[in-house]
């Protein structure tokens, strides 16, 4: 070792002072490691803006359900997250809506022309848009949707709820999915999933998209955790997704 004006507090001549710097340098790239590394994952944790909720049209026969939609209205409420859901103004759909919007946060609706009968009744709230069809209400909920969290719902829940799934597994969002599953309603669901990945069906690292808990609370927060693993991200211009943008922005009507 020679002295330098760079490190003088070193003396040139004791050999262990020598021997120490090396080690010092070590200790001082560790320490930055551990502090980038800690940065990193507080970087990584998600501020969501909005959250598209799939839900129904109806109700169902519990009152946890409805419970479950008032509970996760106010954590939206709380974390000042906008909503962007199906449209409707009946169901858990209509009171998701309403807590959320009476809480003073933005809602967006989305909705086909041919539902409006059906799943409109008497005035909704919020920001209200018409689609041509199904695939294009999808398209325009993703668009403007940070993350998505599926209700206890029926078949046109389980739909959307999968075709989110579908489009994170090839890359098309990096997006959390959330399941609120409320007094185990979906664990059957969830165990299909499971034996998907047992029978060679599902990718592993697939079945990690799907984030579930049994309340609002502790979703929200596995979601803001989430990361996403793929085997192969395809690259972002996400095809049929775009396409069907393009025409849901053309083709849609706004109400307000």
């Amino acid at each position: 070792c020679s002295s330098s004006p760079l490190f003088p507090h070193f003396s040139p001549t004791p050999p262990p002072l020598c021997l120490s710097l090396p080690l010092l340098f070590i200790c001082s790239w560790k320490r930055m490691e551990e502090d980038e590394g800690t940065s990193a994952k507080s970087e990584k944790k998600r501020r969501f803006m909005r959250i598209c909720v799939f839900c129904g049209s109806r109700a169902g026969y519990k009152s946890s359900f409805s419970d479950a939609t008032l509970e996760l209205g106010k954590q939206l409420v709380e974390r000042k997250i906008d909503l962007v859901y199906g449209g409707g103004s009946v169901g858990l759909m209509g009171l998701i809506s309403q807590t959320v919007f009476n809480g003073g946060c933005h809602v967006l609706g989305v909705i086909p022309e041919a539902l409006l009968p059906h799943e409109i009744s008497g005035e909704t709230v919020g920001e209200l848009k018409t689609v041509g069809g199904m695939h294009q209400r999808k398209s325009e909920m993703a668009k403007h949707a940070d993350a998505f969290i599926a209700l206890p719902g029926g078949y046109g829940t389980m739909e959307e709820l999968l075709e989110t799934i579908t489009w994170a597994q090839l890359g098309i969002h990096e997006k959390p999915v959330g399941l609120l599953n409320v007094d185990g309603y979906y664990d059957c669901l969830l165990a299909l999933f499971d034996k998907g990945v047992e029978e060679g069906f599902i990718e592993g690292s697939a079945r990690h998209i799907v984030v579930s808990a049994d309340t609002a609370e502790e979703l929200i927060t596995k979601m803001e955790e989430y990361a996403p693993i793929h085997d192969s991200v395809r690259p972002r211009q996400s095809w049929e997704v775009d396409q069907s943008l393009e025409s849901a922005t053309s083709g849609g009507a706004l109400r307000s």
